[in-house]
């Protein structure tokens, strides 16, 4: 059994899709279960859409509208004959789309976030299904939901790994080319739960734990693992191999090529993961596996966008000690913040957090009961691996540093 996982952007356009299966033909797909994540940019457009649910109702149909245009193109583009069945179930999703805009009573956006979100996945599969079976590529469609379950955590649902495995080794036909949807799952009561932004790698190492697979393949468009995103570092280079405990690391702090709970299943397994170019699929792309060294061994960046750094010290200029940083983490758990960095000094506390969930404002209501707070928005948090002072002397050219920190192998910076 192998595992692949194709992106959005693999799938952003009717080409994509015969990319895709242009790229199974080439590399082969016996014994192959393939995760496919929502074409291009429908995430982002299903996010609107929920935006328009809680605050602008009036354009909640044109949002709904924009995503349905968007994908009925592609099938316009694929499908010679506007009578195929394909259109028929594409609708039916839209259908159930509204339905639940039109009977859900919950005011919870992360609930109502998961119940919408998922609907890019499930479009783009099918769409995916049927085309594959029309040019010949015999296949199963799988929802996802029916096997993977998790809990009730939306936007972050945490797999039952019992149930899950249970579920897919009683229900999966290793005979055919199985397609199914990255980034979600279900709840004990059969709601739509996601694994996390960019969860469709989580997806992929999930069914290849639970099935023992031979390896699992990430098609992206980079030829492998960069040591730094081109979008925001020139002169990226390739990395040939990597090894769990190294990709792990790049993941936690925020290396987006890979998902950060991707690499424990694979792991435990000693199954390894591959990321190549679904543009030229035949290249060898990145490997990661165990007790492997980084090569080449050159410094790695990273680099998070919209990060808040809070400050805080002691209204009385006492000490900052175990009990005040274990309040300070209960309600930054409370918030549900996601914490990059930490730096403390005798009587001041400093983090770097992620704002997900749009709680800062009662988060800082919250300690200024307690402490003298700074707040600094919107800052870019860098990390680099491997550093040395040329690596670091490049991010910090022309920004205001806010904090920086350094240990044997890792530096991380917070900048304006």
């Amino acid at each position: 059994m192998q595992v692949f996982k194709f992106g959005g952007a693999s799938v952003k356009d009717a080409d994509g899709v015969k990319n895709v299966a242009s790229v199974l033909q080439k590399v082969g797909y016996k014994n192959t279960l393939i995760v496919v994540s929502a074409m291009g940019k429908t995430t982002n457009a299903l996010e609107v859409v929920i935006k328009n649910y809680f605050e602008n109702k009036s354009e909640l149909q044109s949002a709904i509208q924009d995503v349905k245009k968007y994908h009925n193109q592609i099938l316009l583009d694929l499908f010679e004959n506007d009578n195929h069945p394909v259109f028929k179930k594409v609708t039916t999703f839209f259908n159930e789309l509204n339905a639940f805009f039109n009977t859900n009573k919950s005011p919870d956006y992360n609930f109502v976030y998961d119940q919408v979100i998922g609907y890019g996945e499930l479009i783009s599969t099918l769409i995916l299904s049927d085309y594959f079976n029309t040019i010949g590529i015999k296949n199963n469609w799988i929802d996802v939901r029916e096997q993977i379950k998790t809990d009730n955590y939306y936007r972050r649902g945490n797999v039952n790994w019992e149930d899950t495995q249970r579920l897919i080794t009683t229900n999966f036909n290793t005979t055919v080319l199985n397609i199914t949807q990255g980034f979600l799952g279900s709840d004990t009561n059969n709601f739509t739960t996601t694994l996390g932004r960019e969860g469709s790698d989580y997806t992929a190492a999930i069914y290849a734990y639970c099935l023992n697979a031979e390896s699992v393949t990430i098609w992206k468009d980079v030829p492998g693992v960069l040591n730094a995103d081109p979008r925001y570092f020139e002169n990226a280079q390739l990395l040939n191999q990597i090894s769990y405990r190294e990709a792990i690391e790049l993941a936690f702090y925020g290396a987006s090529v890979i998902h950060p709970k991707t690499l424990q299943p694979l792991q435990g397994k000693e199954i390894p993961l591959y990321v190549k170019s679904f543009l030229n699929p035949e290249a060898a792309g990145t490997r990661i596996g165990k007790n492997i060294t980084l090569e080449p061994m050159v410094p790695c960046f990273i680099v998070k966008k919209d990060q808040v750094l809070i400050s805080l010290s002691s209204l009385d200029f006492s000490y900052i000690v175990e009990e005040n940083i274990s309040e300070i983490f209960n309600l930054l758990h409370l918030y549900k913040m996601k914490v990059d960095v930490i730096q403390n000094s005798a009587i001041s506390f400093s983090v770097c957090v992620d704002n997900v969930y749009n709680n800062l404002d009662k988060l800082l209501h919250h300690l200024k009961a307690k402490f003298k707070v700074t707040c600094h928005e919107n800052v870019s948090l860098y990390t680099i691996r491997h550093y040395n002072q040329a690596a670091i002397s490049q991010i910090e050219a022309g920004k205001t540093v806010l904090l920086k920190q350094l240990t044997q192998e890792t530096v991380q910076v917070v900048s304006k």
